[in-house]
């Protein structure tokens, strides 16, 4: 936007109004001058991310890697992607922080400070991989809403806390208990206070999976401001919308979580297959829970030009709650494939990493695809699967071009 255009728009009173105080000697201001808090932070220097970074959104902010990027076996949090629904929480205070648990299927009603949170109970460290439901989006056709993610919603870092399962067992569980829910400190858009951004939730099973974490740490620092400080609920595997950021409270619910983006086309899928473009009713969407195996090359970056006939390529591959069983790696577009070394996972949830050697037969042009099989033996497609509402759940094949030159 034409920021002098823009400006000139404005009254000093607007201007106060946006910025949530009296601009203290605004008639001194120039005229159209826009003052430096209505000015775009560069995202890049305010989160610390890479420059290559790809920004999507910043009404709210929603940025993603490129493949190359996510080449680290532990995700750096210059390389990490951004989801956000509301407006990042401003003037923490981690000294007053508080969490909460509640709900109809608490036993009582409990809060602990983070000192209390870290010194009370046992602390973990887990590599736990996170990726948008909406990974993937941009390749759907009719186009979804939503942020048009491509390949780099997805990361996989090192989280340290305490477990949940630890904190709710301390406040006490209903026999009645199937789901908890969240809540937290970002704000709504439209700046209501009355309106939670998200709230979402998992069954209790997963609330209690040893690796559901109540975090602090990521990769062994405070969690940066864009992740979540000061707590953090992590859940492995699952959309990273279950994993809520500012965490305030925990409800313990004796039905499904109702709260924001639980209803509706959010973070649901048709429970039955539906042709492209379909008006879906809510009763016919059902929540989604584990993600679907699904693998990423990381290197080379794509468009590589080679001045060898051999490569060697890696990346990682994962399977929501499962394990990714075989990974292969095909270069005549699906007709044959190959299968490349593939490494354990660090721990349940983490991605794995894998490699191969290639060799081609001749100069020319090629495209390197990646198919991973988990344990139930389900493997990504080779192109785009099921429609849906929202574009969620994208797992085809990933590929890059390469030159033999």
């Amino acid at each position: 936007m034409n920021r002098r255009k823009f400006a000139s728009k404005l009254t000093l009173a607007t201007i106060s109004g946006i910025l949530g105080a009296d601009i203290v000697f605004g008639h001194q201001m120039p005229q159209h001058y826009l003052p430096l808090g209505l000015q775009d932070p560069d995202p890049f220097k305010l989160f610390q991310k890479d420059s290559e970074m790809v920004l999507l959104n910043d009404k709210p902010w929603n940025m993603e890697a490129k493949a190359h990027l996510l080449n680290d076996k532990v995700t750096p949090n210059k390389f990490m992607f951004i989801r956000n629904n509301g407006k990042i929480p401003e003037n923490i205070n981690e000294a007053n922080w508080q969490l909460t648990i509640d709900g109809e299927a608490a036993l009582t009603a409990k809060s602990y400070s983070l000192d209390e949170l870290k010194s009370k109970f046992k602390t973990y460290t887990y590599q736990l991989t996170l990726e948008c439901g909406g990974n993937g989006r941009s390749e759907f056709n009719p186009p979804a809403k939503g942020n048009q993610w491509t390949i780099g919603a997805v990361s996989c870092a090192n989280w340290t806390g305490v477990r949940l399962r630890d904190v709710l067992e301390d406040t006490g569980i209903n026999s009645d208990a199937v789901y908890i829910g969240y809540h937290a400190a970002d704000t709504h858009l439209s700046g209501d206070p009355n309106k939670e951004p998200i709230s979402r939730g998992v069954p209790l099973s997963k609330a209690l999976q040893d690796e559901t974490l109540l975090a602090f740490e990521m990769n062994g620092k405070p969690i940066p401001i864009a992740h979540g400080f000061p707590l953090r609920l992590v859940c492995g595997g699952w959309p990273a919308s279950a994993s809520g950021k500012w965490l305030k409270k925990i409800s313990i619910r004796n039905k499904i979580h109702d709260g924001a983006k639980m209803g509706g086309s959010s973070y649901r899928v048709p429970c039955e297959t539906v042709a492209p473009g379909s008006k879906v009713e809510d009763d016919a969407m059902c929540i989604i829970e584990s993600m679907p195996v699904k693998s990423l090359i990381t290197y080379p970056k794509t468009g590589a030009l080679l001045n060898s006939k051999t490569l060697k390529i890696n990346g990682h591959a994962w399977a929501g709650e499962l394990k990714v069983k075989q990974i292969e790696y095909s270069i005549d577009f699906g007709s044959t494939w190959q299968l490349c070394i593939l490494d354990q996972p660090s721990n349940r949830l983490a991605w794995q990493h894998f490699d191969a050697s290639i060799s081609f037969p001749k100069k020319g042009y090629y495209e390197v695809w990646a198919k991973a099989t988990d344990t139930n033996d389900n493997s990504q497609p080779m192109v785009l699967p099921g429609w849906n509402p929202k574009g969620y759940l994208n797992n085809a094949c990933h590929r890059i071009a390469v030159k033999v030159v």
